[in-house]
């Protein structure tokens, strides 16, 4: 029998396990309180999520649910057959949202909570009277194609957008313990279920979607309700990709199966949203199998087609990964979409194994290659994220601009930035039978059961991280795991009468472990060394050989052209030989720590209508004037002026 659906919210999170889940640990609540990340979600708070229906009703996202509904006349309007997703995953944004404490929500310049809820319920209404008395839901197939189904399932995402449905259901439910959106979801899915199998099931179709999604929201639809019906039929797409039901392309992750996978390829989006369903489907059945597949191709893609920002993505044509250590900068892809389907596969692998390693990657992500997805204040986008923006770049405008955009044709990454930020506190921390294991540092609350801990820090800037113990159980030990970060090499840490540093701390695999009897009032103190550094690539990295970039904590730096007026950014040589220096400017972007470093501005000889010349010879550019570098974060980068940018510097 299922589960009974409660009628109260639950307030957890996008990922919430079941009852026999075979994961190492589980999530955690978080109340997110002053700093840097508390800032982020209030810009999301009070200018994202709000503005999100208006910009749905100008790009036409509404007017279709409206005229698939009857209740107005016109025609479709969008450039795609997946316009729907638009209005999914800002409906989980703004969920997400109205999870939060209401101070979170509302200020004096932004819309009220009742507003919020107003929106929601009202574009609730939109979605359910769209649907179809079968449960079928999709605009573009039910007004442009006269009803046809299933029938272009490489490119028409109809599943694609049913998974964005049912995890903005699954969001509403758990927000808010209503269920109007959750039971248009569960149509749905109940339609598919009778429409999709294996040969021999019965079913009509043996297929999959060319966008993977739908997968891993049926995992969690299964999480929800306590249908197993839902985990099986996830279980199916799954295993299904590979076998050439949509002419064997990689694009479509349907080259080969993922069971057999030695390296992620293809469309990078869809294969991480596919690895995500995978390890869920490890994680609640315990599949052997699939879980060792997820950790091969994790760590493939980390040790060989990531950048330094945690960006995924090295071609534009396709959206696709590319070769082994092919990791360009100024036509680097890195979609901001593929940063959120990252977190989100990492997070998941994090439960479902107890390692440290993935929440590194979280956190390099989330501060670098998702981050810079959205502007300082919440209205400009980048779908793509280079590493460089060469001098005098002509930009040819469109969704794949290296200029921030309002909205576009194309608006995946925009809501997709809002519902990460609106539920970021599911994300930082988890527990087990042993203790409280804090992934992300926050200022705020880090909850798990009868162990609560406080913590105050201004990460990324400084890296004092004071934790206080606030409840304890009083009749047993328990284990408070501080992740410490695969950049860090120097820390200490302080509890008690004791002191640790990095040469002789109770750290394994990643993990800081202080296992003891806590009493409310103890304290930890850990303190991470954010001393700047230059960072070298893997030399099979053709882009970036003889280049250096800089970073300080978990942050990567970047140079911009309006911090270096008198000359562009091509031309200069970083002085390794120079210490770097730490400023802060409270004045800048908002409030930043840069990096200062000494390069020089190279004197590159006229080489006439030809710009080779013999190797060694007298012609070679020589060191020039010297320049002071200012880097700023990469992630505030193009919020100001259009112009030049790099993150890799040449050393000579």
């Amino acid at each position: 029998m299922p589960r009974a659906r409660s009628t109260q919210p639950s307030h957890t999170g996008p990922v919430r396990l079941g009852p026999d889940a075979r994961a190492a640990l589980r999530p955690a609540a978080v109340e997110v309180g002053d700093g840097f990340w508390h800032t982020r979600r209030q810009v999301n708070a009070h200018t994202s999520i709000p503005q999100g229906p208006s910009l749905l009703e100008s790009a036409g996202n509404l007017h279709n649910l409206r005229l698939a509904a009857g209740a107005t006349e016109g025609t479709f309007e969008g450039a795609y057959p997946f316009v729907d997703t638009d209005v999914y995953k800002w409906l989980e944004a703004a969920a997400w949202q109205l999870a939060q404490q209401p101070s979170t929500v509302a200020c004096d310049t932004a819309p009220t909570r009742a507003e919020l809820e107003s929106d929601v319920e009202r574009i609730i209404s939109l979605v359910a009277a769209a649907q179809q008395p079968d449960g079928y839901l999709n605009t573009y197939f039910q007004l442009v194609k006269g009803g046809e189904r299933y029938q272009d399932l490489r490119w028409g995402h109809e599943l694609y957008c049913a998974g964005h449905l049912i995890q903005a259901a699954v969001a509403h439910h758990r927000a808010t313990g209503r269920g109007e959106l959750l039971d248009v979801a569960r149509r749905f899915a109940d339609h598919i279920d009778s429409v999709f199998g294996p040969p021999g099931s019965g079913r009509e179709i043996d297929g999959i979607d060319g966008h993977p999604e739908v997968e891993t929201a049926l995992v969690e639809l299964y999480r929800e309700t306590g249908e197993r019906r839902y985990l099986d039929l996830a279980g199916y797409f799954v295993d299904r990709h590979g076998h050439g039901l949509l002419g064997g392309e990689a694009y479509c992750q349907d080259r080969v199966p993922l069971r057999e996978a030695t390296n992620v390829e293809g469309h990078a989006v869809r294969q991480l949203y596919l690895l995500a369903a995978a390890t869920d489907l490890a994680t609640e059945t315990g599949d052997a199998e699939l879980r060792a597949a997820a950790e091969r191709l994790w760590q493939a893609m980390t040790t060989t087609k990531t950048h330094l920002t945690g960006g995924l993505g090295a071609h534009h044509e396709e959206e696709d990964f590319g070769d082994p250590y092919e990791l360009p900068n100024e036509r680097a892809y890195c979609e901001t979409c593929a940063a959120i389907a990252s977190v989100q596969w990492s997070w998941r692998m994090a439960l479902l194994t107890g390692e440290a390693r993935y929440g590194d990657l979280i956190e390099r992500t989330l501060f670098n290659g998702f981050l810079a997805g959205v502007s300082l204040d919440g209205e400009r986008w980048l779908y793509v994220n280079p590493l460089q923006v060469r001098d005098g770049h002509t930009d040819p405008g469109g969704d794949q601009s290296a200029r921030r955009t309002r909205w576009f044709r194309c608006a995946c990454c925009p809501p997709n930035v809002m519902r990460l930020l609106a539920g970021l506190e599911h994300y930082l921390a988890t527990s087990d039978d042993g203790g409280l294991q804090i992934h992300q540092y926050v200022t705020g609350r880090y909850t798990a059961g009868p162990i609560a801990v406080r913590a105050e820090t201004d990460y990324p800037w400084h890296g004092t991280i004071a934790l206080t113990v606030e409840d304890a159980p009083a009749d047993r030990p328990w284990t408070l795991s501080l992740r410490i970060p695969q950049w860090c090499r120097e820390f200490r840490v302080r509890c008690g009468e004791a002191t640790y540093d990095q040469t002789d701390a109770p750290v394994a695999e990643g993990w800081l472990r202080i296992d003891r009897t806590w009493a409310p009032g103890d304290q930890v103190v850990l303190e991470l060394g954010l001393e700047p550094r230059l960072t070298a690539a893997d030399p099979r990295v053709d882009a970036v050989r003889g280049c250096a970039a800089i970073e300080r904590g978990p942050l990567v730096y970047c140079l911009e052209q309006v911090d270096h007026p008198g000359g562009g950014l091509d031309d200069i040589v970083l002085d390794t030989t120079r210490p770097l220096a730490v400023k802060h400017r409270p004045d800048l972007l908002g409030g930043v720590t840069t990096v200062v470093a000494a390069g020089r501005r190279r004197d590159i000889p006229d080489a006439g209508w030809w710009p080779y010349r013999p190797s060694g010879t007298d012609e070679a550019p020589t060191d020039g004037e010297s320049v002071e570098l200012t880097a700023i974060p990469y992630y505030a980068w193009a919020n100001r002026q259009d112009g030049a940018m790099r993150v890799w510097l040449p050393t000579s």
